[in-house]
């Protein structure tokens, strides 16, 4: 496939990224103004496939991107950031070209912001979904009202209850996350728990019914991925999470989950960026979403 970058620019590689470019990778990301999320890179890094490209004027990163494989039927993209200086000369472009050609015609999918979305659908990506990102202090309500359910501790109506996860329930989380999810995200989720600071797991007399982590993210932690049977189940898990850390908290939130966000943002957690899902080719439509709240990270879906 032809450059598409300027000439000074067109002999340039794109090459993989390996845990080695983890602090020029966190470089690049602060560059862009976001945070600069080394414990996600450190994730991104061995459970997906980085891109690079190098910065001839530096020992750093011009750009990246991540692919995340879930098989043959999807695969996601995140991380398409370019340095600030090297930005509008189609280097993020170019790297989206060898990152399609690279997929050899797997179903892409990934959550655009509202700057980058017009490159995603000139390259022919197309709008499936929305996400909504909030965060602040969480206060959860202390009176029921208009925005659903009060929940005020970790056991809910009948046998419902959320416990910290043990080593023993992942095998129950990664049948509940495939059949949610309808693919197989066990090279993902077996990070998890080393991954999280805290991990919850909703039961209902014994049976596994959600699941969510916490996960830092420079002054906050960020909910993600949050399963649940219903937004009842879903709130449960929020609390106990909540309820284990002093930091502000933060959570991308499918934006069909209307009752959801309304209760958060009663707790306050306030919206804040959203982020458009795109999708390439002809993804099946994989899973059941009114079980699926907010996915890990928006890097990974």
């Amino acid at each position: 496939m032809p450059s598409s970058l300027p000439r000074p620019l067109a002999g340039l590689p794109v090459r993989r990224l390996t845990r080695d470019d983890l602090v020029p990778c966190a470089d690049l990301s602060e560059d862009r103004g976001w945070p600069r999320d080394e414990h996600r890179w450190g994730l991104l890094l061995t459970a997906g496939t980085a891109y690079g490209i190098d910065d001839p004027e530096s020992k750093g990163l011009m750009a990246t991107c991540v692919v995340t494989s879930y098989g043959p039927d999807l695969a996601t993209v995140g991380m398409l950031l370019v340095a600030g200086r090297y930005s509008r000369q189609g280097v993020a472009r170019h790297l989206m070209h060898q990152v399609i050609e690279s997929a050899g015609g797997t179903p892409l999918s990934l959550h655009a912001t509202p700057a980058g979305r017009p490159l995603y659908e000139e390259l022919g990506f197309s709008a499936v979904g929305r996400t909504q990102r909030v965060g602040g202090t969480f206060r959860p309500p202390t009176q029921p009202g208009s925005h659903g359910t009060r929940v005020t501790g970790q056991t809910g109506e009948a046998g419902l209850t959320v416990r910290p996860a043990t080593a023993g329930d992942l095998p129950a989380m990664l049948r509940l996350d495939a059949e949610v999810l309808g693919l197989d995200r066990m090279h993902l989720l077996a990070r998890l728990p080393a991954f999280a600071d805290h991990l919850r797991v909703a039961e209902d007399d014994g049976k596994l019914v959600g699941y969510a982590a916490l996960w830092p993210s420079s002054e906050s932690h960020v909910i993600g991925p949050l399963i649940a049977r219903d937004t009842v189940t879903a709130k449960l898990l929020v609390v106990s999470l909540a309820g284990s850390t002093g930091r502000p908290l933060r959570a991308d939130i499918d934006a069909r989950h209307e009752e959801l966000l309304a209760w958060l943002g009663a707790c306050g957690l306030e919206p804040s960026s959203s982020t458009t899902v795109m999708s390439l080719g002809d993804p099946p439509l994989l899973g059941d979403w009114t079980r699926r709240f907010a996915p890990l990270s928006v890097a990974t879906g």
